[in-house]
């Protein structure tokens, strides 16, 4: 038995870093077709024009970033004269904020924490793609955070029509969105639109065999040989087509060989997937619950304690009993309860009957939201 436990100083990991969410694969399979329509997209910037206007749509962990991802290194690698700059609009939802991480990819540096204008910003980002003379391709990364915020338009007007106050400037963008009920092109005003005119990206969900693929891959990178049997990928990749997202699968792999490893054992068992997979199925509301502010959290965790209270949920209840212990009003309640329905974190739903009333209930057990925001 002992033959079969690991040494104190032994592990099963090959490479962590193959088990990371922003890690980027040397070997990228099934995205050849949205790859090679990108590539046509950008290869005016490659030239010194104007790059095509791109909309890369599919449900999470479709691989959208990560085609991103790749698509922008073999560009840094290939040209100065285009400069890809990405953005996560979880973490970066302003208008003020997204300029300023474009200032930072051109200058290595944030801008002055205080006492700088958006004016001053914008100034010195369009001074230094003229004289630099380059052309920027922005990737707008879960842009349909910027419809919450009402910042979409701003955002891509600034973007788009820089060249009228900035005669010369070249600007392109790339906007990822992995809500499939929102229509970029149509959330978008005229003025913005006459410039956007995008080209659609599909990514399909993986099928249950390139699933298989791309875990096997990352198993053969990230862990030594053994640890992980046919039979035990069969169970991860089962429970990653049940959760919809390939980034589950990858984060179950990781914490089933923690699990493992913290038992000192040289293999994975059924019960390792099992208790992973319990803090993996979250990772979707992780992410989400970082982003939100803190008003938006106090309410979504108001939500969690009614709903552990196992009443039923209306808008019009919530909105009553959330008053008692949070400023809100009217207005902005329903802007953000609608807000959480588009992020996948409630159901909104009507009930036939007087006054046609909606109910709402939590996507997610109530213990596991609380804790998170908690």
């Amino acid at each position: 038995m002992k033959k079969n436990l690991l040494m104190w100083d032994e592990t099963l990991f090959r490479d962590p870093e193959v088990f990371e969410i922003d890690y980027i694969p040397e070997q990228f399979n099934f995205r050849d077709t949205q790859m090679q329509s990108l590539v046509f997209q950008v290869r005016p910037g490659i030239r010194g024009g104007r790059p095509l206007n791109t909309i890369c749509r599919g449900l999470p962990g479709t691989g959208k970033t990560t085609t991103i991802r790749k698509l922008f290194s073999e560009i840094e690698n290939t040209t100065k004269k285009l400069v890809p700059v990405y953005i996560n609009c979880q973490m970066d939802n302003t208008k003020f904020a997204i300029f300023s991480q474009i200032y930072r990819k051109l200058s290595g540096h944030l801008p002055p924490a205080s006492g700088t204008s958006f004016k001053q910003i914008l100034d010195s980002v369009a001074r230094m793609v003229l004289d630099e003379d380059i052309v920027l391709l922005v990737c707008l990364d879960d842009a349909n955070y910027l419809l919450y915020d009402k910042e979409i338009n701003n955002v891509l007007y600034t973007l788009l029509r820089s060249h009228e106050s900035y005669p010369g400037t070249r600007i392109s963008v790339i906007a990822i969105v992995s809500d499939m009920q929102v229509d970029l092109s149509r959330e978008v005003d005229a003025r913005v639109y006459s410039v956007f005119r995008p080209t659609d990206i599909y990514f399909s969900p993986y099928t249950e065999d390139e699933v298989r693929n791309i875990l096997h891959e990352r198993i053969l990178q990230g862990l030594y040989s053994g640890v992980v049997t046919e039979k035990m990928l069969d169970i991860v990749v089962e429970q990653t087509m049940k959760s919809g997202d390939l980034r589950v699968g990858i984060d179950l792999l990781k914490r089933a060989a923690l699990n493992a490893e913290n038992d000192a054992r040289k293999c994975l068992n059924r019960d390792d997937i099992c208790r992973a997979y319990e803090i993996s199925k979250y990772l979707h509301l992780t992410f989400t619950v970082r982003t939100l502010k803190d008003e938006e959290k106090v309410l979504l965790k108001h939500l969690a304690e009614v709903a552990l209270e196992e009443q039923e949920m209306t808008t019009g209840s919530v909105f009553k009993s959330a008053k008692k212990s949070m400023k809100i009003g009217y207005t902005r309640y329903y802007w953000m309860i609608n807000k959480f329905d588009e992020m996948r974190l409630i159901n909104l739903f009507y009930r036939e009957g007087r006054g046609r009333s909606r109910l709402i209930s939590l996507r997610y057990e109530p213990e596991r939201v609380i804790e998170l925001i908690e």
